[in-house]
């Protein structure tokens, strides 16, 4: 069986070192793979433009899914994640600052698996991070492969 991969879909670096950090802290240590704006998601996730000829089978055993994402909204790219039958069953996590009540209803309406804010302060981020890790790499049954 492959490792167990995450995708962190981040366009601003300091998010992406604090959640680095933040995964190293919590001794989650699975491959990272970041990408910078929700078309280079769908891009890798479809194994299309720059990630053409990638194995496609290899999908993320979690994705972490920023909103506010230049190019394509992170919304959009769970839109597209869910209509996809290779990839709607992997588990998406929106990791977001936003408050917007209507972000998380539109982040639930599509399909995401959980909406977590993310916490000002680092220690409650790497708090936040290592449980995610836990259930989401440990505890939770990976959905089976679409065939």
């Amino acid at each position: 069986m492959k490792d167990k991969t995450i995708l962190l879909v981040e366009d601003n670096p300091s998010d992406v070192d604090l959640t680095k950090r933040a995964l190293k802290k919590g001794h989650i240590v699975n491959e990272l793979v970041v990408v910078t704006d929700g078309q280079e998601a769908l891009d890798y996730l479809l194994g299309v433009g720059a990630y053409a000829g990638r194995d496609t089978s290899d999908l993320p055993t979690l994705t972490l899914l920023d909103l506010k994402l230049p190019k394509v909204s992170g919304l959009d790219v769970l839109r597209r994640i869910r209509t996809e039958r290779a990839t709607r069953r992997i588990p998406v996590v929106i990791l977001t600052s936003s408050r917007e009540e209507q972000d998380m209803a539109a982040g639930y309406d599509l399909g995401v698996n959980s909406y977590i804010r993310k916490p000002v302060d680092f220690e409650h981020f790497v708090q936040s991070v290592s449980q995610l890790g836990l259930y989401w790499l440990v505890l939770n049954e990976p959905p089976p492969k679409v065939k």
